[in-house]
C-alpha cells in the first residue's frame, strides 16, 4: 500500500487521455473541414484553368495571319494546353495525348490532373474544335496542411493538459505524502502498545495462571495485531515483493501459526484441529507465506461458529503440497467477491476487508492455485496448492 502519487505519470497519462478525447470530438468537424478544403481547391483550380483558357483564346483572337508570320502559342509554368480537332487529334499540344482521351466539355478530373475543355462551335482558331488546358491538382498540400492542423491541435491540447494536470496533482501529492507519513508513524505507534499488552499478559499468566478476562484482552490484541500486520504489509508491499525466497519448513510454519491463534479460537470455544504432515518444505518469501496462512486461519476463526472446530490440514498430494483450512461456520454468500478489497460478508465481524485481498495478490504473483468450497450455514474450505521444495 502506497499513498504516493507520481504527478508526472499522472499528468502524462491523463494528458494523453484528454488529447484523445479532444481529437475524437474534433474528428468529425476536421473531416468536414478537409472535405470543404478539397472542394475549395477544386473550385480554385477550375477558375485558374478557365483564366488560362481565356488568355489562350484572347491570344488566338488577336493573331492576324495576314500580318504575322507565325503564332506563338501561350505557355505557362504550371499549366499545359493544346488545341485539337473533332477527334481529339492534336493540332498543336503541349499535353501528353494519353491524358485527354474521353474528355468532355467543361471541367474534368483525371486522377491527379485537372483539365478544362473549351468546345468551339466554329473552326476559326486553326481549324480546332477543342482547346484543352491541364494542370496538376495539388492534393498533397491540402493533406499536409490538414496534418499540420491536426498535429498542432494535438500538441497544444497535450501540452496544456499536461501543465494543468501537473499543477492540479500537486496538492493531492502533498496531501498523500502527509497521509502516508501519518499512517507509517501511526502504525509504528500502534505496534508498541500491542507488544506491551501481549508481553505483560504472558508474564501475568506465567506468574498467576490464566485469567479469562486477560485471555479476552490478549485475543482482542491479537485481532488488532492481525489488522496491524495487514496494514504494515501493504505499506511495505514493494519491499516484500523484492525480498528473496527462502527454504521454509512448511509444517513448522503452520504449527507456529496455529499456536498463535489458539487464544482467539478458545475465546469462541473453537478448537483448532491440526492435521500436519511432517517434513514438508517449500521455497517461498516468509512474509508472503505468513499472510496466506494467518489471514485464512484468522478468517476461519472469525466466521466459524462457536463451539465448533477449525481443521487445518497440510499434506503432500501428488506433486503438490496442499494447505487446507476448513471452518464450520456461516459459509460464504458470494464466493466470487471474497478476494475483493474491502469486501466483507458480515460488517459486524470487524476488519477492513483487506486480508484476503492481500492473499489473492500473493497467490496471483506466485502462481498458487486456490480452491474455495463453501455452503451457507455449513462452512467453508480454502485450499492452496504449493510447489514442494525439490531436494
Amino acid at each position: 500500500m502506497t499513498f504516493k502519487i507520481n504527478d508526472k505519470t499522472f499528468s502524462l497519462k491523463y494528458a494523453v487521455f484528454y488529447t484523445a478525447i479532444v481529437f475524437g470530438i474534433l474528428f468529425f468537424p476536421l473531416f468536414i473541414y478537409a472535405n470543404y478544403m478539397f472542394k475549395l481547391e477544386e473550385a480554385k483550380t477550375e477558375i485558374a484553368l478557365k483564366k488560362k483558357g481565356i488568355q489562350i483564346i484572347n491570344a488566338m483572337e488577336k493573331y492576324d495571319a495576314n500580318n504575322e508570320e507565325y503564332f506563338t502559342f501561350p505557355r505557362f509554368k504550371k499549366f499545359r494546353s493544346g488545341i485539337y480537332d473533332e477527334n481529339f487529334n492534336p493540332i498543336f499540344s503541349l499535353i501528353d495525348s494519353r491524358n485527354i482521351a474521353y474528355l468532355s466539355a467543361g471541367y474534368n478530373k483525371i486522377k491527379s490532373k485537372r483539365a478544362f475543355v473549351y468546345e468551339f462551335k466554329t473552326k476559326r482558331y486553326f481549324q480546332a474544335r477543342y482547346l484543352v488546358v491541364m494542370t496538376e491538382f495539388d492534393n498533397l498540400t491540402i493533406i499536409k496542411n490538414m496534418v499540420i492542423v491536426m498535429m498542432s491541435i494535438a500538441v497544444v491540447t497535450f501540452v496544456l493538459s499536461f501543465i494543468i494536470l501537473k499543477n492540479f496533482a500537486k496538492p493531492f501529492k502533498q496531501m498523500n505524502e502527509s497521509l502516508d507519513g501519518f499512517i507509517k508513524d501511526s502504525m509504528h505507534e500502534i505496534n508498541t502498545p500491542l507488544s506491551i499488552i501481549n508481553i505483560n499478559i504472558d508474564m501475568y499468566n506465567e506468574k498467576f495462571g490464566k485469567n479469562k478476562y486477560f485471555s479476552r484482552i490478549k485475543s482482542a490484541s491479537k485481532i488488532l495485531s492481525t489488522i496491524y500486520n495487514d496494514m504494515n504489509y501493504l505499506i511495505k508491499e514493494q519491499t516484500i515483493n523484492s525480498a528473496p525466497k527462502k527454504e521454509l519448513d512448511f509444517s513448522f510454519f503452520v504449527r507456529k501459526s496455529i499456536d498463535y491463534f489458539k487464544d482467539m479460537a478458545e475465546l469462541k470455544g473453537i478448537k483448532i484441529i491440526p492435521k500436519i504432515e511432517d517434513g514438508l518444505f517449500i521455497f517461498f518469501v516468509p512474509a508472503k507465506l505468513q499472510k496466506i496462512v494467518d489471514n485464512t486461519l484468522s478468517n476461519a476463526i472469525k466466521y466459524g461458529k462457536e463451539e465448533r472446530d477449525v481443521v487445518v490440514m497440510l499434506h503432500q498430494r501428488g506433486n503438490k503440497v496442499v494447505l487446507s483450512i476448513q471452518d464450520f461456520g456461516i459459509g460464504i454468500k458470494e464466493p466470487d467477491k471474497i478476494f475483493s478489497r474491502y469486501y466483507r460478508e458480515d460488517d459486524t465481524k470487524g476488519g477492513f476487508g483487506i486480508g484476503l485481498n492481500i492473499v489473492n495478490k500473493i497467490i496471483n504473483d506466485e502462481n498458487i492455485k486456490v480452491n474455495v468450497y463453501s455452503q451457507l450455514n455449513v462452512g467453508s474450505t480454502f485450499e492452496y496448492w504449493f510447489e514442494p521444495l525439490q531436494k
